[in-house]
């Protein structure tokens, strides 16, 4: 349940911040009358991304075996492919992210000759991207936890997102949202990954990938910290949490974490400084 809701809350905000921001623009610019298209734009999105989800889940659901395992492994690298490129597309964009918006639904009204079409899709592709990745999350989410917690997790994590987002249209810059991308793009580098290692887990269960090591630890005496308990699924689909993994499991874990979180937390590399000439009449 909290790992959907930590999901779903981040997934949530971004799409709820992207509609503020197309929002609070048209209000702006006193095309209030575009408001409905660019609603229509977001309820089509959310619908399609429910359907993407309910159409994974039941086909997924349909495996038996290795097919299914094979499956599960399949959507986890997936996901941790998209949860990567993710983060740091947030690290790069999460201060420029109002005015690109901003100049892209500009751009779309001046052109196009079909005005809320253009609004219609500028919400719609905004948000469905946001949707499809939530929907691929918590299906990822579900190998390990329980179908009715996960649900009421995102639910609660959706609605305070949707506050969130409200808070955008009335708070605006007073917002630290890139505080918040950064901790939250940290805690997303931890889950992904834990879908890394569930992967080689995976793949080692269904035959199709050697163990070199098995049963590191076994921890599995400790009930709690076992999948039949609510904190034990917390652990295994938070953090990729296994009793007793092989030693491929904790290399994939320590690895992608270490090597992801150092990328991303670095500062990047000071540009070369301008000339002086320059500078001066940049300053005037």
């Amino acid at each position: 349940m909290l790992t959907a809701f930590f999901i779903m809350l981040r997934e949530g905000f971004e799409a709820a911040l992207i509609v503020a921001i197309l929002y609070a623009y048209l209000r702006k610019v006193s095309r209030r009358d575009l408001l409905p298209s660019m609603w229509q734009g977001v309820g089509a999105a959310a619908a399609l991304s429910l359907a993407a989800a309910v159409i994974i889940h039941f086909t997924v659901d349909s495996l038996e075996g290795a097919a299914r395992l094979r499956a599960f492994a399949v959507i986890s690298v997936f996901a941790v492919v998209v949860l990567t490129w993710m983060v740091f597309w947030m690290r790069k964009h999460a201060r420029s992210i109002k005015g690109e918006l901003q100049d892209v639904l500009a751009d779309a009204m001046s052109t196009s000759g079909r005005v809320r079409w253009a609004v219609t899709a500028a919400a719609f592709f905004a948000v469905l991207r946001e949707g499809l990745e939530a929907a691929l999350f918590m299906i990822a989410t579900a190998t390990t936890a329980d179908g009715g917690a996960v649900i009421v997790g995102a639910l609660l994590g959706l609605a305070i997102a949707c506050l969130l987002g409200y808070a955008v249209v009335l708070g605006g810059k007073r917002l630290p949202m890139r505080q918040f991308f950064q901790v939250s793009g940290v805690v997303l580098i931890v889950f992904a990954a834990g879908l890394l290692a569930r992967t080689v887990m995976f793949l080692q269960t269904s035959g199709d990938l050697f163990v070199a090591w098995n049963n590191v630890y076994d921890l599995t005496g400790i009930a709690w910290l076992t999948t039949e308990t609510e904190v034990g699924r917390f652990l295994g689909a938070m953090f990729g949490w296994d009793p007793r993994p092989s030693i491929e499991q904790i290399v994939a874990w320590v690895g992608y974490a270490g090597m992801v979180t150092w990328l991303f937390l670095r500062r990047p590399k000071a540009g070369k400084p301008a000339p002086a000439k320059e500078s001066a009449s940049v300053t005037r």
